[in-house]
Parts: C-alpha cells; sequence; structure tokens
C-alpha cells in the first residue's frame, strides 16, 4: 500500500456470470474516459465475451488484451483471459459453463491479489447456483473471499450508500436457522468488525451504530419473544462498555419507516432481509455491497445477474461504478490510517497556568486525549 501516491489503484475486476449484465455495467462504466483518470482497471475474465457484449449492445468501451496484470497500462480497460476461447454465451440462461467461467476469473483475481498486482477487487454478479463445484461450496462470494483471503478475520457484509450503511448479523442462512444462530457473541463480533470498519474504512472517528430487534416491536417485553432481552440488549450493554457506540434495539419496521437511520453511520440488522430489503427499497440504484473485516478491500454492486434484462441494454451502471469509487476510497482511508500509526504524532495538550494557555508536548505512551 505504501506506494499509493505515486500511482493509480490497480482494480481487478472480476467478469461474474457471462449470460448476465457484468460485462453490460463493466463496460458501460469505463465507456467513460474520466474513470480511467481515476485507476486502473483490470478485468479478469474473456476478451471474447467482452466483445460479444460491446458488440450486441453497441457500446463506445475499448479494451487492450494482456497476458498479465503486469503488463496493464495507464488510461486503458485491460482484460486478463481466464476463460477457453471456446466459451459460449447464452444470454438469460444459468449454465454450468458460465458458473466455471466465473470460478475461473475470481480465482486468478484472487492469486493476482496475494502476488501484489492489483490493490482491490471489484465482483460482478455470479450466479450462486452455476458457480458451485469442488473450488467454490459456498453461499457467495462474502464467504469464498473469507476463506481464501481472510487470514483468519471474520467477514461482515455491509450495504452501503454515501452514509446509509446497513450490516447483517446472519447473512446467506435460511429463515428457520436465524434465531438459533443469534448469540451474545455473535452481535458483539459483528459490532466490533463494524465499529472497527466505520473507522479505519470510512474515517468515522466515533461512529454511531443502531441495532435492529429481531422480533417484532423489539419483542413487546417478552411477549413477542425474548431474544431481545437475553440476547441482544446484554450485547448492546457489553459494547458499550467497550467503547462501541451502539444503541437499541429499535423494531426495524418504525426505525427505518420513520427515517432514523439518517442519525447513524451504521445499522446492524440481524438477518439478510430484514436489512436489505428496506435498503435496497431506499437505495437499490447506487448500493454498493462491501465486505468489511478482511485484509482485502472487496466490493460489488447491490444487484445480482438480472437475467431478465441481460442483452437488453437496459442495466444501469450507477451501481458498478458506485463499488469502484467505494474501493478507492476505502483504500485511500486504509493506507492513510496506515501512515498514521506509523507516524505517529506527539501527544499534545492545553495546561491552564496563570492565565495563560500554553502547548504542551507529552511523550508518554498510552496516554490518549
Amino acid at each position: 500500500m505504501d506506494d499509493s501516491k505515486n500511482r493509480k489503484i490497480r482494480i481487478g475486476i472480476t467478469q461474474g456470470d457471462i449470460n448476465g449484465i457484468g460485462y453490460e455495467v463493466i463496460l458501460k462504466t469505463f465507456a467513460d474516459p474520466q474513470m480511467l483518470e481515476l485507476c486502473t482497471p483490470i478485468i479478469y475474465g474473456s476478451p471474447k465475451v467482452a466483445a460479444y457484449h460491446r458488440k450486441a449492445l453497441d457500446l463506445p468501451a475499448n479494451f487492450s488484451i494482456i497476458s498479465s496484470a503486469s503488463e496493464a497500462g495507464h488510461d486503458r480497460l485491460c482484460i486478463v483471459n481466464c476463460t477457453s476461447d471456446d466459451i459460449k454465451v447464452e444470454l438469460s440462461k444459468a449454465t454450468p459453463e458460465a458458473g466455471k467461467a466465473a470460478l475461473d476469473a475470481l480465482e486468478r483475481a484472487i492469486e493476482d491479489y496475494r502476488a501484489g498486482l492489483i490493490d482491490v477487487i471489484v465482483t460482478a454478479p455470479i450466479n450462486k447456483h452455476t458457480i458451485q463445484s469442488e473450488g467454490f461450496s459456498f453461499p457467495g462470494h462474502t464467504e469464498y473471499i473469507e476463506q481464501r483471503l481472510g487470514e483468519g478475520q471474520k467477514a461482515l457484509m455491509i450495504l452501503m450508500k454515501n452514509d446509509f450503511r446497513v450490516a447483517l448479523v446472519t447473512g446467506h442462512i435460511p429463515v428457520s436457522q436465524i434465531a438459533s444462530t443469534i448469540t451474545k457473541e455473535l452481535i458483539e463480533e459483528k459490532l466490533m468488525i463494524f465499529n472497527h470498519s466505520l473507522k479505519q474504512d470510512f474515517d468515522i472517528s466515533a461512529p454511531r451504530i443502531a441495532v435492529l430487534s429481531l422480533n417484532p416491536h423489539a419483542g413487546d417485553d417478552g411477549l413477542l419473544g425474548t431474544e431481545e432481552q437475553e440476547i441482544i440488549i446484554p450485547a448492546i450493554q457489553e459494547m458499550t462498555g467497550k467503547g462501541v457506540w451502539c444503541f437499541g434495539p429499535y423494531p426495524a419496521d418504525g426505525f427505518m419507516g420513520a427515517g432514523n437511520y439518517t442519525h447513524f453511520d451504521g445499522i446492524l440488522a440481524m438477518y439478510h432481509d430484514q436489512g436489505l430489503a428496506p435498503f435496497k427499497a431506499l437505495a437499490m440504484d447506487e448500493g454498493v455491497n462491501y465486505t468489511a473485516g478482511l485484509p482485502v478491500v472487496r466490493t460489488s454492486p447491490a444487484h445480482g445477474t438480472a437475467y431478465d434484462i441481460a442483452g437488453k441494454g437496459l442495466a444501469s451502471e450507477d451501481s458498478f461504478r458506485q463499488a469502484i469509487y467505494v474501493a478507492i476510497d476505502v483504500y485511500r482511508n486504509r493506507c492513510r490510517n496506515k501512515a498514521m500509526r506509523a507516524n505517529p504524532l506527539k501527544k499534545q495538550y492545553y495546561e491552564k497556568r496563570d492565565d495563560s494557555d500554553k502547548l504542551k508536548l507529552d511523550n508518554a505512551e498510552g496516554e490518549e486525549l
């Protein structure tokens, strides 16, 4: 990360499902030459498939074919070929070939990230069924990247648009398993990751996190469930004692409906649809899926493969473009925070003496203002 000031951030973009809208939103995003001034984009996929989508949709984006990310040049969209040249595009169809092509691109991007050839990863949408194989037996990107690049750290899925950020205690699990999965320890773990990410990745010095209830009306004092009293509130109290500014639990319907989410830096929902249904209703067009808690910076558009409009030229690139922006911002914030920790300033405070304020310097370790 230390040389980020001297060059553009290298963004590894995985092609996702070739039968969906992935290439459409990628090519539309980088048809704007200003995007190439912000970063060095490297697509992991197929030049043949990219050319097919470009021609079918009459898109003005140009790209260069390279054999390695190390060859990527400035002011140019580049593609590293990760798939067989005889790969077939079947728009709107879920095919095993498309699943394999998506996994091949993802694995190559991960290899190059480990080799230091790219700085961040932005993933186009996959089909969670067709990508399943001996090498991929996960509910989605988040879990797979946690296992491959997490270095033992736990991931936290955050859906975000500007200052509206929703994270999840439980993610891709059946509804029947939600209540038994939620524990005090799990909530505390997610709050700790969320709080750290808001500070490190989004440069918020004292984040305020709202915690949603599990049951309707926050359990109504035990009438509609006891998880709030026995699990969620104790977790909030424990984390508050550790310096995490978390509040709640709030009934999800009223909290979102009344717009209370605007008063917080982050919202922690108990399960997938509790958080993502209102988020996508309010912020779908420019929403970004950010994987917090891991050494790697990974983002994705908030939408899926959108088979229903694949190949029709109707897909909006707004969400994908925002995913690029977020990846760049988070990477820069991490670089800045790393530099600050490496070169800490001397502690400063003012001491009142004889009606005059005198600036004092204190090198005592462990003393904070």
